[in-house]
């Protein structure tokens, strides 16, 4: 017989996932996490038909709650707020999209829908999840559900990169982006950035950042050049499923960066700088569908 526990630890990674695609926050994905495993523990199971669908709905209103919070949180933050970066493993790379889902570029698109039609597209379009049972989860009728994840998906598909690249292709641009960086090739980084490039960087009020987006290759490269330290060293890590950079300075992480591609050249650069969210970098995240 299947205990609480068992199921809650079977489908752990798939709630993280949900939460972290809701949220864009991993600390506050692992709050929601513990919140549903203690309104999962105080069910019933034997009038649970279908547990995976069921503690996929507490995570969700757990998190539409949460995002409520955050809302409020984010009218404070010093800077441009990026999402939490998460080292993962490679089967998230294999898997192309779920990879696209957690990207930065992505999760700054959702970052655009209100609460529930963010809930709405990540259920539907990320984890395939039926109309009926969204509709429960986030407390609106399937009809309404439908229309919802209508309009999401067109909000989204308005602003999501252009799926103009292949893995590989994306793969040897952020490689000529570290190699240039790492040796300080200035021509280098001219021809794999883009000419409207934009660099968003989050401090959060705690580490050096720009206040505002910075657009334009020749503004970005005299930005990289002010706040580059000459003893820092650059690796190449795979973030949100996809290659990134993680900065180190006196052997500590100072920051993670990844890029958006497209047509080739790098047409988005997002390095995070706020300690906090470079807590959790200590070991890799197992993320699912």
């Amino acid at each position: 017989m299947t205990t609480a526990t068992d199921a809650f630890v079977a489908h752990r990674n798939l709630l993280f996932t949900v939460a972290y695609e809701m949220l864009g926050s991993a600390v506050d994905a692992e709050d929601v996490l513990q919140e549903t495993w203690l309104r999962w523990h105080e069910v019933d199971l034997t009038g649970v038909r279908d547990e995976r669908a069921y503690l996929v709905r507490i995570t969700t209103r757990l998190a539409l709650n949460r995002m409520r919070t955050m809302a409020r949180r984010r009218e404070q933050y010093v800077g441009p707020w990026l999402p939490e970066p998460l080292l993962t493993t490679p089967d998230v790379a294999e898997d192309v999209e779920l990879a696209d889902s957690v990207s930065m570029a992505m999760l700054l698109v959702l970052e655009t829908l209100s609460p529930t039609e963010r809930a709405v597209f990540v259920l539907r379009e990320v984890f395939d999840v039926g109309y009926d049972e969204i509709a429960a989860a986030v407390d609106k009728s399937p009809a309404a559900v439908r229309q919802i994840a209508s309009r999401a998906r067109a909000h989204v598909d308005e602003r999501r990169p252009r799926a103009d690249v292949t893995p590989t292709q994306r793969d040897e641009v952020i490689a000529k982006f570290l190699g240039a960086t790492a040796t300080g090739d200035l021509q280098g980084l001219m021809d794999v950035l883009a000419p409207d490039v934009v660099l968003m960087t989050d401090g959060g009020g705690f580490k050096k950042a720009a206040l505002r987006p910075i657009l334009g290759r020749d503004k970005v490269l005299r930005f990289l050049e002010a706040v580059m330290p000459e003893d820092g060293s650059a690796e190449l890590v795979l973030v949100n499923g996809a290659p990134g950079l993680r900065l180190l300075v006196g052997g500590v992480v100072d920051a993670i960066g990844t890029m958006l591609v497209e047509d080739g050249q790098v047409t988005g650069l997002y390095i995070v700088r706020n300690p906090e969210k470079l807590a959790r970098l200590d070991g890799v995240i197992a993320l699912t569908r």
